[in-house]
């Protein structure tokens, strides 16, 4: 599961992975509305997933003996995963869910300026071009200036949710390079179950030490929790099978289309 995926098929699958991300963030917002916690949504997803990807290697009889660098390395970016996750809950939990979603894709721009500094080579032309227009439609559509340019009011409204959007971006886009780069010939299902099972051990022993676990009050909140569990393992499991074999500084500013498909979703 390491080859080569033509750009076209690459790109619908990304849409369609962007899609279920967005509907997962959807979910996300009702279970906390109904008194789930972020510590318990990012545990449970991760928890579960990597159960499941562990139930399927095992019936499929994939090898998982791997070497200790590579783990440690696997180990390290589900460590960057569980912050990303925590950040970007963080934030829908505080603002509006396109709002968050706008204001962390910018993971793209960000994940094209590493790779370039990381002697990746540079970015086309055209994503350089877009990038300073990216930031000013985001600016736009975050109405940053707020009413009678009220840019101080505006920013105690959504400042702390921003900024916990722009911190999932960034990890975001170091798990993205870091992905390509060390784990790139792994098996998609086995760096996800890796990642995941990583994900949960860290967010669990952290949500328990600082008592961070809440879990829905009514059903309503555990059809959220639920949904977002699995709408999110089906998005990453795929992201980590499909965008190593694109590209991941080309494509992965496809998945911008997320917040576009929030609005439609909300």
């Amino acid at each position: 599961m390491t080859g080569h995926l033509s750009p076209r098929a690459g790109v619908l699958a990304l849409l369609a992975i962007a899609v279920t991300f967005g509907s997962n963030h959807v979910a996300a917002r009702i279970a906390f509305d109904h008194g789930a916690s972020v510590a318990s949504a990012v545990a449970m997803r991760s928890g579960v997933t990597a159960l499941v990807l562990l139930a399927l290697l095992r019936a499929l009889g994939v090898p998982m003996a791997l070497p200790r660098p590579t783990l440690a390395r696997a180990g390290a970016i589900g460590v960057l995963v569980a912050l990303q996750s925590f950040c970007l809950y963080s934030a829908v939990a505080r603002i509006p869910v396109a709002l968050a979603l706008l204001a962390f894709n910018t993971f793209p721009m960000l994940l094209a300026l590493m790779s370039w500094a990381s002697g990746a080579g540079r970015p086309a032309t055209r994503t350089l071009l877009a990038m300073p227009v990216a930031l000013a439609g985001l600016a736009l559509a975050l109405d940053v200036f707020g009413k009678a340019g009220d840019l101080a009011g505006r920013w105690a409204e959504i400042g702390v949710g921003v900024g916990w959007a722009l911190g999932a971006a960034l990890s975001f886009a170091l798990v993205l390079l870091l992905t390509g780069r060390w784990l790139h010939d792994m098996d998609g299902r086995l760096r996800t179950f890796l990642t995941m099972g990583v994900t949960a051990a860290v967010v669990g022993l952290a949500g328990a030490a600082m008592e961070a676990f809440a879990l829905p009050r009514d059903s309503e909140g555990w059809l959220g929790l639920a949904l977002l569990t699995v709408l999110y393992g089906s998005a990453i499991t795929a992201l980590f099978v499909v965008l190593p074999r694109l590209g991941a500084a080309n494509y992965a500013v496809v998945l911008n289309i997320e917040p576009i498909a929030v609005l439609f979703l909300a």
